[in-house]
């Protein structure tokens, strides 16, 4: 700890992304990375912008990008906001819509960035314990609030939140930002983005990290209401006027015009999670119903945290959190079949 750090930075808790190891031959299960690589078409559109115009800076506003996602969802490109990730694009939201005084509501099981926004921004928050299924009680979200915001599918539990609950959720929070945090709906929901021109209230935040394949290219959106977008712009023109580069606004708006690969992979991947819960049933875990690219899943029997040392030390990397109330449970990304059989040949001797 530094003289020169001021309190601020001091007293963060700051949040804990999943390992990233340098070792090879790694089944690699722990950060829900996508198996599959981009559509081929993604790939072309970066190259083509591999050359002297790098030199220039790219379109602030990443104008083509927001069209090819307006087009994708049939909005109007003022409804929709892009940036450095879902990270960037949600903290952006916790600045220029939740600092109202009044408690922000999220699960008491989620994504553990969010408690790390509030300590950045200086939101108070409280959190809504989700029920004995871990699934979320919509009637539990109704009091006074400063902004509600959860995954859906939840994150780490893949517990998918069904439309007409969510537009619930809205009714009951009308003077409240509701934001549904799309991170893995296109591995079993479906979007609410459909419901943003009847609710005012709504925005929907999805990443390109997961069923598009590019967690290495680092971009997010936002849908909602055109007045919500322009308090995203507002403070995103306050941060940093160029958060995508040219190759990532290529690669990004091709990445949804290519909507047979997007289709294809995305049923590879909700095929394998089906076969991979059966396996993992076979072996005797607890498997919650997933609508994501991973399983959450625990044994009557065995500790998670040794499952976890027991799996690293033949290669395969899961994720094991130490929260109370899910410490025996492991969040397991949906692998390739030859991944998750080499995954449950390790569990079934373990076990």
């Amino acid at each position: 700890m530094s003289k020169f750090w001021s309190p601020f930075v001091k007293n963060l808790v700051p949040y804990v992304p999943g390992e990233q190891p340098k070792l090879s031959k790694l089944v690699k299960l722990n950060t829900n990375e996508n198996p599959y690589g981009p559509s081929p078409r993604v790939i072309a559109a970066m190259q083509v912008e591999l050359n002297d115009g790098l030199r220039l800076y790219p379109d602030p506003n990443g104008e083509r990008l927001k069209q090819a996602i307006a087009d994708y969802y049939g909005v109007r490109s003022n409804q929709v906001f892009v940036g450095n990730g879902s990270d960037e694009v949600l903290a952006h939201i916790f600045h220029g819509l939740f600092q109202h005084g009044r408690p922000l509501l999220f699960p008491d099981v989620t994504y553990s960035f969010y408690p790390v926004y509030c300590g950045l921004y200086a939101i108070p928050f409280e959190t809504v314990a989700l029920d004995e299924e871990f699934r979320i009680r919509v009637e539990d979200f109704v009091r006074p609030n400063g902004g509600i915001i959860f995954p859906n599918p939840n994150a780490p539990t893949g517990c998918l939140l069904p439309l007409e609950s969510i537009e619930r959720l809205l009714e009951s929070n009308p003077d409240s930002v509701v934001v549904v945090d799309e991170a893995y709906v296109d591995f079993g929901g479906e979007t609410a983005i459909g419901l943003v021109d009847r609710h005012a209230n709504l925005l929907v935040t999805q990443t390109l990290s997961k069923s598009r394949s590019l967690a290495g290219l680092r971009v997010g959106l936002a849908v909602g209401h055109s007045e919500l977008i322009e308090a995203l712009e507002r403070i995103k023109n306050s941060f940093n006027s160029y958060p995508l580069d040219r190759m990532a606004i290529a690669g990004a708006a091709a990445a949804f015009e290519d909507r047979a690969y997007f289709e294809q992979t995305c049923r590879r991947v909700i095929d394998s999670r089906e076969r991979l819960v059966g396996e993992l049933q076979r072996l005797g875990f607890q498997v919650l119903p997933s609508a994501a690219n991973f399983v959450f899943a625990r044994h009557p029997v065995h500790d998670a945290e040794r499952l976890a040392a027991g799996l690293r030390e033949q290669g395969v990397i899961v994720r094991h959190f130490k929260q109370e109330r899910i410490r025996q449970f492991l969040r397991i990304t949906v692998g390739t079949p030859e991944q998750n059989r080499a995954l449950t040949d390790v569990l079934a001797a373990l076990c």
